[in-house]
């Protein structure tokens, strides 16, 4: 496989926090058409991980790529990819197809009906007026997940991505991930239910595991 079979390539990659090492020689690539899950004990690096691939922190050393090109050399931050990281953040004072037509229009690559389109695949009504501050843990989780897939990235960095769904948002929503596969999309997901990374992930990364792989090899 080359480069542009792999929509996350990370090689070899630390992260320390002045004497606090966090990512230990960390290496995982996703093939497109498929969906990875990362898990690990709070603290591990999950987190980490991901705002490094998504060019929100910068790898000590080793080299974090997405669609081939290098986070922090060729891209400050990867341009084809949707992301979840921690809580979503909206403007609360407008409804969620506002918010959603705002940052549509910082790249302009999709429009109204796309964004509509989104909003109902996710479960939620695009003619709703109610604003985002009224809106409930669950809603809001879908809203963030219509903002990482409305513009239809080829790769997805998702970070719990249920929280606060009920059971059938949680089953609709993996269904989704699921089409997004196969339409080809290299997905990286972190979650703490144990059923949703064994029924969705192809592969899956522990980095306690990895962590002490690393450790092993230095002694």
């Amino acid at each position: 496989m080359n480069n542009t079979d792999f929509g996350i390539e990370v090689e070899n990659v630390y992260k320390a926090f002045g004497k606090q090492q966090v990512l230990k020689n960390i290496s995982l690539k996703i093939p497109r058409g498929s969906i990875h899950g990362v898990v690990g004990n709070n603290g591990s690096g999950k987190t980490v991980l991901m705002k490094c691939i998504c060019g929100f922190m910068h790898c000590d050393k080793g080299r974090v790529l997405v669609n081939g090109k290098q986070i922090g050399k060729d891209v400050d931050f990867p341009y084809d990819i949707g992301i979840i990281i921690e809580t979503p953040g909206f403007i609360s004072n407008l409804s969620g197809y506002k918010n959603l037509k705002i940052l549509a229009s910082l790249k302009g690559l999709i429009g109204k009906s796309e964004i509509r389109e989104t909003l109902i695949k996710v479960g939620l009504n695009p003619d709703m007026k109610k604003h985002v501050s009224k809106y409930s843990l669950g809603m809001r989780q879908r809203l963030g997940i219509a903002q990482a897939i409305m513009e239809n990235p080829s790769v997805l960095v998702l970070d719990e991505p249920f929280n606060g769904l009920d059971k059938q948002g949680v089953l609709k929503m993996r269904e989704l991930l699921k089409g997004l596969k196969k339409e080809g999309k290299s997905i990286l997901l972190a979650s703490h239910n144990a059923q949703d990374i064994e029924e969705l992930c192809d592969f899956v990364y522990d980095l306690m595991e990895m962590d002490e792989e690393n450790n092993n090899e230095e002694i």
